[in-house]
């Protein structure tokens, strides 16, 4: 993977051109693994800056009932674990943009950690999102994404300690996951204040790239996040538009919320892209 198209990389670039960078999820396989890729594809060509493919689970800890219902959909058509190799792999062959996939550690302990990061590597990710794996218990995960040159995501909330949040500054790579609101994912009016305070602390503990999630669902809401920190994470908006109205949705609302992260002064984008022109 070329310097360009890391992470890390990409934010700083993001952060340099424009007000900062949109991540933009989507579960794999739903609601086909063809789609989904499509999907994917629709968020790269429509200014999102990385993907974060959801690898579907069925006991998930923090997502809400948009992403619940999709994954639960994904698992009934019969995705298996194996097949979010295949989604990396169409999707990077396509796009440049890096795809960190996000997954719960169960699925990982199950496949097998170092098996799980080669062929993680094989398919193109940059790395893991591991939203209930925290940084204390996840050595394995580390020395594995060592080895490997893996992007890990750890995640920070309002509720964590000043030694956690230090633990998710020191042993994440590629950003910091700062969680804006106790609960689960969804999309909300208003982004809770308590997300600057989490960033505020990460920046204290001495962060260099944080992205904020969980209910952001409008372009002046990625406006105001990227006021302090360095991306937007948008979830449950996409998974909808792909609920409702297809890719082209998606590409509409790739378009639409990634201008919040517009240069100031800047021109507005142009019409939605969706190369894939299916469903």
């Amino acid at each position: 993977m070329s310097t360009d198209r890391t992470v890390a990389a990409t934010i700083d670039r993001a952060n340099t051109e424009r007000a900062g960078a949109v991540v933009g999820y989507l579960p794999a396989g739903y609601p086909d693994l063809e789609t989904s890729v499509d999907a994917a594809v629709a968020l790269a060509e429509n200014g999102v800056d990385v993907i974060e493919l959801g690898l579907p689970y069925s006991d998930p800890v923090m997502d809400g009932p948009v992403i619940q219902r999709a994954a639960e959909e994904s698992l009934a058509n019969g995705f298996k674990v194996a097949q979010v190799f295949d989604a990396v792999r169409a999707i990077t062959e396509r796009v440049d943009t890096p795809v960190l996939v996000m997954t719960y550690w169960n699925p990982v302990l199950r496949y097998g950690v170092e098996r799980f990061a080669d062929d993680l590597v094989a398919a193109g990710a940059a790395g893991l999102i591991t939203p209930d794996l925290i940084p204390d218990e996840g050595q394995q995960w580390i020395d594995a994404s060592e080895r490997t040159g893996l992007d890990r995501v750890f995640l920070a909330a309002p509720s964590s300690t000043d030694t956690r949040m230090r633990q998710a500054v020191d042993r994440s790579r590629g950003f910091v996951y700062a969680v804006s609101t106790m609960g689960v994912t969804g999309a909300r009016t208003g982004v809770d204040s308590a997300a600057r305070t989490v960033v505020s602390r990460l920046r204290d503990a001495g962060v260099e790239r944080t992205c904020v999630g969980l209910g952001i669902s409008t372009a002046d809401q990625v406006r105001e996040v990227l006021e302090y920190a360095d991306g937007a994470i948008i979830g449950s908006a996409f998974v909808r538009a792909l609920a409702d109205l297809g890719v082209g949705g998606v590409a509409e609302r790739a378009a639409e919320l990634s201008a919040g992260a517009a240069a100031p002064g800047a021109a507005p984008s142009g019409a939605a892209s969706s190369g894939a022109g299916r469903r």
